[in-house]
């Protein structure tokens, strides 16, 4: 699945720390990926967003940032105001991938995972949004019971290499500056997951699921 063919991709997340977390590792063993990276949120915290450009700049990657709401409340923010910061941030062109959240998110559970993930499934049906293959990130939790873990029967799924595991940790610890024992450091998983859609119409029934 992962092949010399695959090239341009566009990672879109909620937060800046989101990227390294769930595809860290995959971005890693894919330096040959011209990755767009952006960030819905934050953009006016100088201190993650600074940070996200470190990333960016370790990653050679290039990216952009909104700043859409991200308060503890997560009060619900309308599909329409999502998907206009995503068509606002994200070049106008095909990628071979979009990886985006998942719809139900990775963890019990943050609403912003779940409305970026809706907005972009909806953005491609609608076909404001190009790409071949869409992915969405594969964890769960057992609803809050453990950490949150690669799904092993997702469409992919692999083990990370220790030396890779352990670059993708020190951009979680070092770069972003997450404490060893910071709920992020003891999330960074091991193993990485994506569910992966080839058709518009398959992306949507799973999004209604």
């Amino acid at each position: 699945m992962l092949t010399n063919a695959i090239k341009s991709v566009a990672i879109i997340v909620a937060h800046p720390d989101d990227e390294i977390l769930w595809a860290g590792g995959t971005i890693l063993k894919n330096p040959d990926w011209d990755c767009y990276i952006i960030s819905l949120c934050r953009k006016n915290d100088e201190d993650r967003c600074n940070k996200f450009f470190k990333i960016l700049k370790i990653l050679k990657a290039n990216g952009h940032m909104g700043n859409l709401d991200d308060e503890p409340e997560q009060k619900p923010i309308g599909d329409d105001v999502v998907k206009q910061i995503i068509l606002d941030l994200l070049p106008k062109k095909n990628f071979d991938i979009i990886i985006t959240h998942n719809p139900k998110g990775e963890y019990t559970r943050h609403l912003r995972h779940e409305e970026v993930s809706k907005a972009v499934i909806l953005l491609w049906n609608e076909g404001k949004i190009s790409t071949t293959q869409l992915w969405t990130f594969a964890y769960e939790d057992g609803g809050r019971n453990y950490y949150p873990k690669a799904i092993h029967n997702a469409s992919y799924f692999e083990t990370l290499d220790p030396e890779i595991w352990l670059k993708k940790y020190k951009l979680i610890t070092e770069t972003y500056g997450f404490d060893s024992d910071s709920w992020e450091a003891k999330t960074t998983p091991k193993a990485e997951a994506f569910w992966i859609f080839n058709k518009t119409k398959r992306a949507i029934k799973f999004l209604n699921k």
